[in-house]
């Protein structure tokens, strides 16, 4: 999928450059109060999702990925962000870890953002893009996986498609014992992007 927009600098042919449901993503991100909030941006790619959670005044901000070149293009995009606006003030922090999912991730978080690889495949070279047959081979590890680190009344955003069965990732999510909402959707030629948010009921 192509990016619509033109302001963002090119990124490398081993990160997954920003899109369509990166933006979606973002935009959910950016109508969060996170003023003060520990956030994770798990699977960063490119590192759009930190900016937006700096921008929508975290305090604290982890960025996790298996692909270290990644992680690198993260670290560059918050430091020219904070570069130009001044985001990082004592006590703000941000980190880069190489982790597959939560393997060694630690501590709790009161926001956890994902854009997961969710692209319906029988196998691609793309790590970024593999999602399984359904597209939820990643996807059915994390939601398992996340309560066990969020804050108390922390929250998930999760960006998924109508490609990956959204009924059945809404039942993986109230399984685990979250409840979930639809806060933003848009629609391409040949699926439907959506974003979830869930929060813990216990």
């Amino acid at each position: 999928m192509a990016s619509v927009r033109s302001n963002i600098p090119p990124v490398s042919t081993e990160v997954y450059p920003p899109a369509e449901d990166s933006w979606l993503l973002e935009e959910a991100i950016l109508r969060e109060n996170l003023r003060g909030l520990k956030c994770l941006d798990m699977g960063t790619g490119s590192g759009v999702q930190s900016v937006a959670m700096f921008r929508s005044g975290a305090i604290s901000v982890l960025a996790v990925d298996i692909n270290p070149v990644a992680l690198a293009a993260a670290e560059k995009k918050v430091a020219e962000y904070d570069k130009k606006k001044k985001t990082q003030k004592p006590g703000h922090s941000f980190a880069v870890l190489e982790s597959n999912l939560f393997s060694k991730v630690k501590g709790k978080f009161d926001l956890i953002a994902f854009n997961p690889p969710y692209v319906p495949t029988d196998g691609v070279k793309w790590v970024d893009l593999d999602g399984g047959l359904e597209g939820r081979s990643v996807i059915n590890k994390f939601i398992p996986a996340v309560g066990k680190y969020l804050n108390p009344n922390g929250a998930v955003l999760l960006l998924i498609s109508s490609l990956n069965n959204p009924q059945a990732i809404a039942s993986a999510f109230f399984e685990n014992g979250f409840s979930i909402k639809e806060v933003s959707k848009k629609k391409l030629f040949f699926e439907e992007l959506i974003v979830i948010k869930a929060k813990k009921l216990f």
